[in-house]
């Protein structure tokens, strides 16, 4: 039993008990010629099953009782059917699923905010899952409580606007968060709510034009993106450039095969740290590649020579397969994570 069918499975036995009580009044009052008052409280005492008031005076009032009990077992037996699978399939079940959902929420650190379970959301959820991320969905459609079902990803029911929803999402333990809903003031409202609460928090909004992504920079946004403006320059290139658009497909999703691109922070405690990239002979040791270096004031130096250092705080692109990647990362990782 779905839990839409429980309220019209509810209505029915009402409107079972309310003929039966009519039907019998009627009945009663046509047989015996008792007071409509009477008949009622006989109908009533007799359907419940509570039992006779006073044996019916001829074989009409007693075949009219037979019935009244028969029909108040069926309603009484179905009413009970109806209770009890609402209480194991509904209260006890779900009760339960929602503890379990509690529980795995709190548990999460470092993890991701997705505001906005729609088309966007999903596809968000969907590189994170395959990146193995993991993430918290904050939606409050039918559709997204389906979807996310569907999909096994944690949901919190709530629009995102009201900061008791970060909260039981895990916004002060969150790594960052996805503003992707499809409406502009909700992305606005989320993004300073978000903002005031966690300023070190790293925030990616959603914005329909370019009004909404000033709006939304200004709230605190760190990136804003415009899918119908993205999907535009997606369109064009494919028509002008289809081998390279296809090449960074690959490369930019988590689900690629065969090369991915990574980004990687050197921290202060690396060993890497200070030294070139034909020092740390990069490629023989990893496979990977490092196609661009992004230096703290916010430039680029893409394709680095092998003699340029890499220092602390320096964020470094690499393109490889998932393993080669995988040892990329263990070479700028920090000694206490190697040892860990």
């Amino acid at each position: 039993m779905t839990p839409r069918s429980r309220p019209r499975q509810i209505l029915y036995v009402g409107f079972a008990v309310a003929a039966t009580l009519v039907v019998g009044t009627i009945g009663f009052k046509l047989v015996l010629h008792e007071s409509w008052f009477a008949s009622l409280y006989r109908a009533v005492v007799t359907g419940t099953l509570t039992g006779l008031d006073s044996v019916p005076r001829n074989d009409a009032a007693r075949a009219l009782s037979i019935l009244l009990v028969i029909a108040g077992l069926t309603i009484i037996a179905y009413a009970g059917a109806v209770i009890v699978e609402s209480i194991a399939g509904g209260v006890f079940t779900g009760a339960l699923a929602e503890r379990r959902r509690e529980r795995t929420i709190q548990r999460m650190r470092d993890h991701f905010i997705i505001c906005g379970y729609g088309r966007v959301g999903r596809r968000v959820a969907d590189e994170f899952r395959a990146a193995g991320v993991p993430f918290v969905v904050l939606d409050f459609s039918e559709v997204a409580r389906q979807a996310a079902a569907q999909r096994g990803d944690s949901m919190v029911e709530g629009t995102g606007t009201e900061d008791g929803d970060l909260l039981r999402a895990g916004l002060d333990r969150a790594r960052g968060l996805v503003v992707s809903s499809d409406s502009d003031a909700d992305n606005l409202y989320i993004t300073l709510s978000a903002r005031a609460q966690r300023p070190d928090l790293t925030i990616v909004a959603r914005a329909s034009d370019e009004a909404a992504e000033k709006k939304l920079r200004l709230a605190g946004a760190d990136r804003v993106v415009l899918p119908y403006a993205s999907a535009g320059r997606t369109i064009a290139n494919l028509v002008l450039k289809p081998q390279v658009v296809e090449f960074l497909d690959v490369v930019t999703t988590a689900t690629g095969p065969d090369l991915q691109l990574a980004e990687i922070e050197i921290a202060p405690g690396s060993p890497p740290a200070g030294k070139t990239i034909r020092e740390l002979r990069v490629r023989h040791e990893t496979g990977a590649i490092i196609v661009a270096l992004r230096k703290p004031d916010g430039t680029f130096d893409t394709t680095p020579e092998p003699d340029v250092r890499i220092d602390a705080g320096d964020v470094l692109i690499g393109v490889g397969s998932p393993d080669e990647i995988a040892r990329l990362e263990n070479l700028f990782a920090t000694s206490d994570v190697v040892a860990g």
